[in-house]
């Protein structure tokens, strides 16, 4: 033990016992950075114009795959995937030597069965005219007859073939059925094709629709009502132009199919993109959502980080369809409670404070 030494003043005495008790105390925690504010936000509804909806597909009502009606070489294409056409504008052209050779062909097949049948008109006039003054007998008649018949047909058959030649050589050039989009191209410069093989898809977006399935219980509710909200995943929110409840229901699902006519957009949306299709007639309460970016993903568990006063907890959700920046909560969270915006700085939160509270003496 240390002795002190007599006559040492008052205020050594004091410096000294404080530095004792100094050597005897945990040094300061000086390394712990203060806990930053939590950012949190309350768990609100998917806001479905007060009504219940459904999620569907759109579809465009004039749609076509545009196939090869002939054998050729694609030699040159005038159309590309997204270029929008007028009706009857050139998309591809083929080669067409054969078909040209064919129809040439035909054509000298007509000529030569039009002599013919001048030839045979010819005859029988002239043997109508001797039976007439009984220079020949009947039957001579009837044989130029069914001649000249003969080549009328033979003609007509001619004719015909022409007709066919020239189409198949018109094959050759692919043509758009109506003003549109072309959505697909399945066919390259200097290819060789076959009748049946495709060569464009090619919509309309003049006319969109959107078919959804309902449960047969809420059918005559639209029925009486027929209105609809067509929610985009872009935020775009739009009147649907009319809708179409189907009469029956399918009886294996137990469900009504219901026909929303889309009004005109520019731009329009594309095919095959889905959206949300609200009725308000429905009585359903709207589902809740969160920010997509607020949930956590392990594997194939979400959770969001649960804030309730300075309590914080990792919480398992069931989650249903992505609407844009939001995802719809079917099962974990009540409406209003509080959820952490951003995961990373929840757990950085979450350390820092089980640093700091480790630090205490």
């Amino acid at each position: 033990m240390m002795q002190f030494q007599e006559g040492l003043p008052n205020a050594a005495l004091g410096l000294l016992a404080t530095l004792l008790v100094a050597c005897g105390a945990k040094a300061p925690v000086t390394d712990v950075p203060p806990v930053p504010p939590l950012h949190t936000l309350p768990v609100g509804s998917a806001g479905d114009a007060g009504g219940q909806g459904w999620e569907g597909v759109v579809e465009a009502v004039r749609q076509a795959v545009i196939s090869s009606q002939t054998t050729g070489r694609v030699s040159r294409l005038e159309a590309d995937v997204n270029d929008h056409v007028a009706a009857g504008a050139v998309l591809a052209r083929l080669t067409a030597v054969e078909q040209q050779a064919g129809a040439e062909a035909a054509r000298a097949q007509l000529k030569s069965a039009e002599a013919m049948l001048v030839e045979a008109e010819a005859r029988y006039r002239r043997l109508a005219d001797l039976v007439a003054r009984q220079l020949v007998s009947r039957a001579d008649h009837d044989v130029a007859r069914a001649a000249r018949d003969s080549a009328l047909a033979v003609r007509d058959a001619a004719r015909a073939q022409v007709q066919q030649a020239e189409q198949q050589a018109a094959y050759t050039v692919v043509r758009a059925p109506y003003a549109g989009i072309v959505s697909a191209r399945h066919v390259e410069a200097d290819e060789v094709v076959v009748p049946g093989k495709p060569l464009f898809a090619f919509y309309s977006p003049a006319a969109l629709r959107i078919e959804v399935q309902v449960p047969q219980s809420d059918a005559a509710a639209l029925r009486a009502a027929p209105r609809a909200i067509v929610l985009f995943n872009d935020g775009q929110r739009i009147e649907a132009g009319a809708v179409t409840v189907y009469p029956s229901a399918d009886p294996e699902t137990h469900s009504v199919t219901v026909r929303v006519q889309l009004p005109a957009m520019n731009p329009a949306p594309q095919p095959g993109v889905t959206a949300r299709v609200v009725f308000p007639a429905g009585k359903a309460e709207a589902p809740l959502r969160l920010p997509a970016a607020a949930v956590v993903q392990r594997g194939e568990v979400s959770a969001v980080y649960v804030v309730n006063g300075r309590d914080v907890s990792l919480r398992q959700l069931r989650l249903g369809e992505r609407r844009g920046a939001d995802v719809v909560v079917i099962a974990g969270l009540a409406r209003g409670e509080q959820v952490a915006t951003d995961p990373v700085a929840a757990t950085r939160w979450l350390a820092q404070r089980r640093q700091a509270a480790g630090a205490k003496p």
